[in-house]
C-alpha cells in the first residue's frame, strides 16, 4: 500500500508543473479533454457542437426521464477525483432560465470484447455506477455546487458555458482503468412544453492531445492518434466513442446528493462521431467523438494530509 501511494505522489509531482491554475487551492489535474472552442484548420474556425444531455420532470413526477451523453476516461494515477471541469451549451440559443442542477455519474467499462457485448463498441455499465447531484451555487471543498461561466469567443449561435463542480462524494478511480463519465442536466419542466430547456455537452478539440491519459500497454488503445485530416491536421482520440442513449426513473432518493438511482438500457446506446463543416473539414464526420471535460486530484500535498487523517482515524478505530 505504502508504495501505491508513493508512486501516485511522485507522478503527481510530475504534473503540477504543466497543471493548469487549479478550481480551488490544492487540486491539479489529472485528464483533460479541451473544448473546440474556435479552432483554426486551414485557416477556418471550426466552433464545434453539443450533443443533447437533458432529462426532464413534470411537476406531477417524481423522477427525470430523457437523453444522456457519456465519455471514456483513464489515466495512470490512483487518486480520487475531487473537482470536475467540462463545457456545454443551451441548444435552443439562451434560455430564459439556465440549469440549476446536473447529475454527475461515473460508470464502470463494457469493453467492446466483453461477454455479452454485441454492440461492436464499448459503453458504461448499466449496473456499476456511482450517482450524485450537483446544485448551482458558490464553490467550497466537498460542496456538491457547481457554477457556470460564459465562454468569450465561443459560437455566436450557441454561447459555450464553462462548469466547474466540487464533487461531494469523490470518485476512488483505480489506475490504468478505462471508467465512463456521463453529466446530465436535470430540468423541471412546463406544462405543456416539457422540453422547454435543452443543454448539450460540447465535443473536445481533437487537435490537442491530452498528456495525462493512459497509454498502450496498460490501456489499449488508451489515447492515440487517430489519423490526419487531408491538410495535416493530427486527430487525437482516447479509447471509444462517446455514447448516447436514453435515461430513466433518475430519482434523488433522499438529501444525500449522492444518493442518487438511475436506469438505462445499452439496447438504445449509439455511438457518436463529429461532424463534417462544423468540428472540421470535410473527412472528420468518420472519426469517433470525444466530449470535453478535465478532471481534478488532490496535490502531493494535500494527499499527504489525506494518508496522514486516514491513519490516525484508524489508530483511534483500533483503539476504541
Amino acid at each position: 500500500m505504502q508504495k501505491t501511494i508513493t508512486l501516485s505522489l511522485v507522478c503527481i509531482a510530475v504534473l503540477t508543473v504543466s497543471a493548469a491554475a487549479d478550481p480551488l487551492p490544492g487540486q491539479i489535474q489529472k485528464f483533460e479533454q479541451l473544448p473546440m472552442i474556435n479552432t483554426l484548420i486551414e485557416g477556418t474556425p471550426y466552433y464545434g457542437h453539443d450533443e443533447l444531455s437533458t432529462a426532464w420532470k413534470l411537476p406531477e413526477e417524481t423522477e427525470y426521464a430523457g437523453v444522456f451523453m457519456a465519455d471514456d476516461f483513464a489515466d495512470p494515477f490512483d487518486t480520487p477525483v475531487l473537482h470536475i471541469t467540462w463545457w456545454g451549451s443551451y441548444m435552443n440559443n439562451v434560455p430564459s432560465e439556465m440549469v440549476n442542477q446536473f447529475m454527475i455519474v461515473f460508470e464502470n467499462d463494457v469493453p467492446v470484447n466483453a461477454p455479452g457485448n454485441e454492440k461492436g463498441f464499448s459503453y458504461p455499465d448499466p449496473i456499476g455506477y456511482q450517482a450524485q447531484v450537483v446544485t448551482r451555487g458558490m464553490l467550497a471543498p466537498g460542496s456538491g455546487t457547481f457554477t457556470e461561466t460564459l465562454i468569450p469567443g465561443s459560437n455566436p449561435d450557441e454561447p459555450v458555458y464553462m462548469y466547474n463542480a466540487e464533487l461531494a462524494c469523490p470518485f476512488a478511480q483505480q489506475p490504468d482503468t478505462v471508467y465512463w463519465l456521463k453529466i446530465v442536466a436535470l430540468v423541471d419542466a412546463l406544462p405543456g412544453n416539457p422540453e422547454h430547456l435543452q443543454w448539450g455537452w460540447h465535443n473536445r478539440d481533437y487537435t490537442i492531445q491530452d498528456p495525462y491519459a493512459s497509454v498502450p500497454p496498460n490501456v489499449v488503445p488508451g489515447e492515440y492518434l487517430d489519423g490526419t485530416l487531408p491538410c495535416g491536421t493530427e486527430i487525437w482520440h482516447f479509447q471509444d466513442d462517446a455514447v448516447t442513449g436514453t435515461v430513466t426513473n433518475i430519482a434523488i432518493l433522499g438529501p444525500n446528493p449522492c444518493d442518487v438511482h438511475q436506469d438505462q438500457n445499452p439496447d438504445n446506446y449509439m455511438e457518436c462521431y463529429y461532424v463534417d463543416e462544423v468540428d472540421g473539414p470535410d473527412g472528420i464526420g468518420t472519426h469517433s467523438k470525444d466530449l470535453a471535460f478535465v478532471l481534478y486530484t488532490p496535490e502531493p500535498a494535500t494527499i499527504s494530509l489525506m494518508v496522514i487523517g486516514a491513519a490516525a482515524m484508524l489508530r483511534r478505530r483500533k483503539r476504541s
